[in-house]
């Protein structure tokens, strides 16, 4: 079953444990991860529901380019990290 896991930085802001989900693409899993926890949300997608540009995401350790309809396609053990980018010096 595809698991969708939450940095510690997320975690600073909000809840965020890690979810199980039996979808098969990213947005899909995403929306389950929201559907348990909808605070996170709002970190991770913008207001026209595309990822905001400061949030990466990987797939089995590949960084997922297509940041607007999210339909990477996910297999039944894949691993989906969602990282906010950080800045500074």
């Amino acid at each position: 079953m595809p698991t969708i896991c939450f940095t510690p930085q997320l975690r600073r802001f909000v809840e965020a444990a890690d979810v199980q989900t039996s979808a098969t693409t990213l947005r899909a899993a995403l929306d389950d991860a929201f559907a348990c926890q909808p605070r996170v949300r709002g970190y991770v997608l913008d207001d026209q529901g595309h990822l905001r540009p400061n949030v990466v995401v990987f797939i089995d350790g590949r960084r997922c380019r297509e940041r607007v309809h999210l339909a990477d396609p996910l297999a039944p053990d894949s691993r989906v990290h969602v990282l906010q980018a950080l800045s500074g010096g």
